[in-house]
């Protein structure tokens, strides 16, 4: 059996080092993750439920809290969404609209295509996309 270049040994190597090295970086990552979410509005206990929080963004008021279960005709059409009761997010008094999408993060109407970790960071982004303008009402049948 021919015995591997140097060429093919070397690469070998690296691709080891490299394999190594992103093995680092996910588990500091995943530690980062944990100690980012349990300061930014995870609700204690691992379950990955956001938590409330009320604070003053850039001058503007943020608030969230779990959403109370809504039994009328629009909430029990939409529930499909989120698959929960949902979450609630005003800025200044004004509800931003805010979906969470599985394990792929949160996002709101102003930021739609994005995708943030909690629901504040969501908030927090939209505030600064926001620019001083007021939060508009969504309604999706106008």
């Amino acid at each position: 059996m021919p015995r591997p270049t140097r060429r093919q040994a070397l690469g070998a190597v690296i691709g080891v080092a490299a394999s190594g090295a992103l093995v680092g970086m996910a588990a500091a990552s995943t530690e980062t993750a944990a100690a980012e979410a349990e300061s930014s509005g995870i609700a204690p206990g691992g379950t990955g439920a956001p938590g409330s929080f009320d604070e003053v963004f850039e001058g503007r008021r943020i608030q969230g809290a779990p959403a109370e279960a809504r039994t009328d005709a629009h909430a029990h059409a939409h529930a499909g969404h989120a698959g929960h009761a949902g979450y609630r997010v005003l800025i200044d008094g004004r509800e931003l609209p805010v979906m969470q999408h599985g394990k792929s993060g949160w996002s709101s109407t102003i930021n739609h295509y994005e995708r943030f970790a909690t629901p504040l960071e969501a908030a927090r982004t939209a505030v600064i996309s926001l620019k001083g303008a007021v939060v508009v009402p969504f309604d999706p049948t106008a």
